[in-house]
């Protein structure tokens, strides 16, 4: 591949984070220290960048040349071959939006018994059912306390992203969720009553969250999956 087919990469992607709300121009300013100028005239074609200038924006994205190659030249296991035994630790946002999980966007593996996730359902729309299926994330404390006792401060949530319906998983008792609020993920309790999610702490003492649904969206957007386990090991 020529260096201006993966500048072309790079700037097809950084507009899709872009367009997809996960990154903002001023954010990408401030991540790489150059102008909004410069960069919108990168984004739209307009100029070329250095190799340092490439470099930056790959580091501030957690990209590497390897993620600009064609889909042909990314190793991807099959999901049917996968280890499911060891799931990765991501950020919220690949947890939320990203299929498939890079290896550099990888901050550490989580390591559970042979088959231990194996027998769980899924319940998915159509475009979930290729994704990776099992991430795990990190939960800040500010985010655990309305789920006390259940999740503790940096606890790990293991999440089924085959899973975002809101469908009850169990009947004896409510589905837990990893769910988009803001620019990261929340664990709570979940309905839909009329636009919104109604999110439900497990502490009673913090209030319901309401998240309003954009137009053209569904619920199940804002959802990255079942929360299937919560080690709470730090």
């Amino acid at each position: 591949m020529y260096f201006t087919q993966m500048q072309e990469r790079l700037r097809v992607e950084i507009v899709r984070r872009i367009q997809r709300g996960t990154l903002t121009l001023s954010l990408l300013a401030r991540q790489t220290g150059f102008g909004q100028s410069h960069l919108s005239n990168f984004l739209h074609a307009r100029r070329q960048l250095s190799l340092e200038a490439m470099d930056r924006i790959l580091a501030a994205q957690e990209l590497t040349t390897a993620d600009l190659l064609p889909s042909g030249g990314r190793r991807f296991a099959p999901l049917s071959v996968q280890d499911q035994s060891a799931v990765p630790i991501v950020s919220h946002g690949m947890a939320l939006f990203e299929p498939y999980i890079r290896p550099a966007a990888v901050q550490s593996i989580f390591q559970l018994p042979d088959a231990a996730l194996h027998s769980l359902r899924t319940r998915a729309n159509a475009s979930r059912r290729h994704w990776q299926r099992f991430v795990a994330i990190r939960i800040a404390a500010v985010d655990a306390q309305p789920m006390d006792p259940l999740v503790l401060p940096d606890a790990l949530a293991i999440v089924d992203r085959h899973y975002n319906s809101l469908a009850q998983y169990a009947s004896d008792r409510p589905t837990l969720y990893a769910i988009r609020k803001g620019a990261h993920l929340t664990l709570r309790y979940a309905d839909f009553i009329a636009t919104r999610l109604v999110l439900r702490p497990h502490n009673l003492a913090f209030p319901i969250d309401l998240v309003e649904i954009e137009d053209q969206a569904a619920p199940n957007d804002y959802i990255a999956g079942r929360v299937v386990l919560i080690p709470n090991a730090t």
